[in-house]
């Protein structure tokens, strides 16, 4: 699956480990990176937290 970054992602962070949301080559799909939370999930899956200002770029950076 091929990444673009569109939002996030702190030019402070080292090694690229700040939250970031990019979009897909899948339609209509993001991937969001972000910190680990302690919650049940099926396999394959994770929940992950994620700074509500990045959301926000990813959605500006994305448009109407």
């Amino acid at each position: 699956m091929k990444l673009t970054w569109i939002a996030g992602g702190d030019p402070d962070c080292r090694a690229n480990d700040c939250p970031t949301v990019y979009v897909t080559d899948q339609p209509r799909t993001l991937a969001v990176q972000g910190y680990l939370v302690e919650h049940p999930t099926p396999e394959g899956e994770a929940v992950v937290s994620i700074p509500e200002d990045v959301l926000r770029e990813a959605m500006r950076a994305l448009g109407p």
